[in-house]
This record gives C-alpha cells, sequence and structure tokens, in this order.
C-alpha cells in the first residue's frame, strides 16, 4: 500500500522552525490501527489524516473531508496547526479549488479559507474559568518553581490549564524557563488537566512590539512535552486575553525553541479565526 505523506510546517514561513506536522492523505479506508501506527512512525507531535466522505470525493475539487489527528501516544479532539498543515496540502499540493474548505472532526466541523498569505482557521472559542491553586499547587511548582503567577484559570472543555506569569515578567524569561514536563504526570493528582499552558502579557515598549501576549505549551499526558506551536491552545488564550486586553484582534507569539506567529480575531458567532503561514518541507510515500 502506497500513502502520499507530507510534513508541513505550521504556523511560520520559514522551514525548519513552527510546528511541524505530518500529513496523510487517503484515497480509501485505512484500517483503525495503522492510524496510530503512522502517527507513531512519523513521530511528530502530530499526524493528520485526511479522508473522503463519499466515493466520488476528489481532493482538488471537493470542499468537504474527514480529519483526524493522531499523537505519536494516542488520537486527539482538536489540533489547529496539523489542520493547518492538512489545508496547506489541499490548497497548495492538491490545488483544490475552493475558496474554502470544511473538516468534519471531533470537535465537530472545522473551516479553512486562504487570505493572501495565510490561511485562516475558523475554531471554537473556549472559556476559562478561575482555578483554585490549592487544588494544583505542585503541578505549577513543577512547572514554574517558585515564579510568580499572577492568575490561574481551567478551560474544562479543552481540559487545559492556563498559568499567567507576572506582567513584571520579560518574554525572555518564559523562552528560557527550563521546564521538565514529565514531571507532570506525578505532580498532577486531580486527573482533570492534560494540557498547561505557561502565557504572558506582550509589552508594547519592550524589544519586540506588536505581541498582544506570549505563550508555551506543555502536554506530557499525550506523549509531547511541549508543543512548538499549539492552534488548540489558542483557541483557549483568545478567550481569556481578548477578556483582559478588552481587544478582538490580537497577534500572539509562542515562544517555544522553533517559535510561530497567529494571528487572531474573534468573532461575533463565538468562535475563534486563528490564522497562520506554513512552510511544506517534505512531500513523500508511505509504503507497507
Amino acid at each position: 500500500m502506497q500513502i502520499p505523506v507530507f510534513t508541513v510546517d505550521a504556523f511560520t514561513n520559514r522551514p525548519f522552525s513552527g510546528n511541524p506536522a505530518a500529513v496523510c492523505l487517503l484515497e480509501n479506508d485505512l484500517d483503525e490501527d495503522l492510524h496510530q501506527k503512522i502517527a507513531t512512525e512519523m513521530n511528530l507531535s502530530e499526524t493528520a489524516f485526511i479522508r473522503k466522505l463519499h466515493p466520488g470525493d476528489d481532493f482538488t475539487k471537493s470542499s468537504c473531508f474527514g480529519l483526524r489527528w493522531f499523537t505519536p501516544a494516542s488520537e486527539v479532539p482538536l489540533c489547529g496547526h496539523a489542520t493547518l498543515a492538512a489545508a496547506a496540502v489541499l490548497f497548495h499540493i492538491q490545488k483544490n479549488t475552493n475558496s474554502v474548505l470544511t473538516f468534519v472532526t471531533l470537535s465537530g466541523e472545522l473551516k479553512a479559507r486562504q487570505v493572501e498569505h495565510h490561511i485562516v482557521l475558523d475554531l471554537p472559542l473556549y472559556l476559562t474559568y478561575p482555578q483554585v491553586l490549592q487544588e494544583v499547587e505542585e503541578l505549577i511548582k513543577a512547572a514554574v518553581g517558585d515564579m510568580i503567577v499572577q492568575d490561574l484559570r481551567y478551560s474544562p472543555d479543552t481540559k487545559k490549564l492556563l498559568v499567567r506569569l507576572s506582567d513584571a515578567y520579560e518574554r525572555s524569561v518564559l523562552e528560557e524557563l527550563q521546564v521538565s514536563a514529565q514531571h507532570f504526570l506525578s505532580a498532577e493528582k486531580t486527573g482533570k488537566v492534560k494540557g498547561l499552558i505557561l502565557t504572558l502579557k506582550g509589552n508594547p515598549s519592550g524589544k519586540h512590539k506588536g505581541h498582544d501576549f506570549y505563550s508555551r505549551y506543555f502536554a506530557p499526558w499525550y506523549g509531547i512535552l511541549e508543543d512548538p506551536v499549539t492552534g488548540s491552545a489558542h483557541a483557549v488564550l483568545s478567550s481569556y486575553w481578548s477578556e483582559q486586553l478588552g481587544k478582538k484582534e490580537m497577534l500572539a507569539f509562542q515562544c517555544s525553541r522553533r517559535g510561530g506567529e497567529l494571528k487572531i480575531s474573534l468573532r461575533n458567532d463565538g468562535r475563534v479565526d486563528i490564522a497562520g503561514q506554513i512552510a511544506i518541507v517534505l512531500k513523500g510515500n508511505l509504503t507497507f
């Protein structure tokens, strides 16, 4: 069997930065267990599988496809960067002629469209609620040690914990923070956290002007110690920072080693548009 496979760096226009995802185009049904085996073999934070929904569908002409995402360890309910990567393969490699693509996923229907040099994802917007420190104190200590935490929020829909560091810290502090994410697994006793976001308010007068907020994201519960640039985390961050800053249009930067930039626009229908650029770095075939 041969399956076309691509590696796409998402939320960047430079190869070897942003967040890499593998994208597989499935002409035919794939055995259930092979999805996970392929994702483990690709060994990227996410492998996306695009499938046809009807017998007559065509990757160049159809506008609606099935989409699933797998980490090397398990299937996940939502992945922004791998959705961006999937749309990029259809738009740029398959030369799909539609202005908007719809993906049927575990998180409902997600839409992607091209706007100039960006691909815009229409994602759910997830609200956060105040989180009691005592419940997650050990996890916070494992993540940031004795650093000052300014705010603590929880997103029940995504099981993500948002930790806002003090505004007194510069971006460089977040970038240089040494995080041992494997220790999160033993420190998290509640069973309700599956992803940890560290975030920091942007500094309008600082060295890196223009970014409204910064973040890093850790998900050892899914086998991802640190994810380079995370669309799904920004579906949570967008609601929080919009509320804090009183803005609906924001520019975000994820401060991982690879780094990536996300353009954010809160919609009037309770969802969020997250836009990013892409770089396609590998084209080939899986053969087995």
